[in-house]
């Protein structure tokens, strides 16, 4: 497997908005407009490729961002200095095969040290992210929202406690 990550162009647009609509029960909606929004505000906005073909995307932020995300304004009050992973997303084509953990891989690896922080469903729950974050050494550091919408909020193993 050869992954790459490129910044995302104006024609990766649609493909990005379709993958994120099948995967919308584990994201949170997209449209043009916010796609846009969120680009302007992202730290990092990144496509994922295997071989030359889009395979995912990673969309990041840092503190101080104008990002509206109730998730990301709980750490920005919380911790001083993190990279806040809003979505990742793998194609179904591309799921099993290594291609997630590759791309978590680098990212950690470009963080120096900066805390990498995100959520993931829990009720209902996403149990294969819950278990992959598990795994790589994420821990629970606060829940968000009412049954049936709750997330974990989770830190990586990056960055002083």
């Amino acid at each position: 497997m050869s992954a790459l990550l490129r910044p995302v162009q104006a024609s990766d647009h649609a493909w990005l908005l379709d993958l994120n609509e099948r995967h919308v029960e584990v994201l949170s909606p997209l449209d043009q407009a916010r796609l846009e929004a969120l680009l302007g505000w992202a730290h990092e906005a990144w496509v994922i490729t295997d071989s030359g073909r889009r395979a995912s995307f990673v969309l990041t932020f840092r503190p101080g961002s104008a990002y509206d995300s109730e998730n990301y304004r709980w750490f920005s009050a919380a911790l001083d200095d993190f990279v806040y992973l809003d979505r990742i997303v793998l194609d179904d084509g591309f799921q099993r095969r290594g291609l997630g953990a590759q791309t978590y891989d680098e990212l950690e690896a470009r963080l120096a040290g900066v805390p990498l922080v995100l959520e993931v469903n829990v009720d209902p729950p996403n149990a294969a992210s819950l278990a992959f974050h598990a795994a790589r050494g994420y821990r629970e550091v606060s829940r968000l929202g009412p049954p049936g919408k709750q997330v974990a909020l989770m830190r990586g193993p990056g960055g002083a406690a």
